[in-house]
């Protein structure tokens, strides 16, 4: 298997994911009557699987002086704040505004932010410029999102 066809599996694994921990916790914070308490269980469980991992994969070795925690900006260590607010935001939403409302617009403002981040070639990111080809896929792609909400 190509690498490409290895990592469109893993994405499409990744964004199926997505809406069913989206749901799950949403369905959690409405049983406890508390986003906050649901989000907190979440990353808890997401931490013990995190250090789980780390343990069998190891750090990364520090090559020369200092520590691996050196080598990034200070603002990179700082993405997990987007993380928890998405979490928040779709275990409050959920249950309001239902699970495809919630994920489909989440998805508009991913396809909004990716667009920006890879014409820029933000945090290093591979930089793919805006063609309009590449715009008219992405207002498709919007077009598609809404009239699928608009329809159902």
């Amino acid at each position: 298997m190509s690498n490409n066809v290895y990592y469109l599996l893993l994405a499409l694994i990744a964004g199926i994911g997505i809406p069913i921990m989206a749901s799950m916790n949403g369905a959690l914070g409405s049983r406890l009557a508390s986003t906050t308490t649901a989000t907190a269980i979440l990353f808890l469980g997401a931490f013990v699987f995190s250090l789980i991992t780390l343990f069998f994969s190891g750090l990364p070795s520090s090559e020369g002086n200092g520590s691996i925690f050196t080598k990034a900006p200070f603002y990179l260590y700082f993405s997990g704040i987007f993380v928890v607010f998405y979490v928040l935001s779709v275990t409050w939403l959920i249950p309001r505004f239902g699970v495809g409302n919630a994920i489909f617009f989440v998805l508009l403002g991913q396809i909004i932010s990716a667009s920006i981040i890879d014409h820029f070639g933000l945090f290093n990111a591979q930089i793919t410029p805006l063609s309009g080809m590449r715009v008219l896929g992405i207002l498709l792609m919007i077009i598609g999102l809404f009239l699928s909400r608009r329809i159902s």
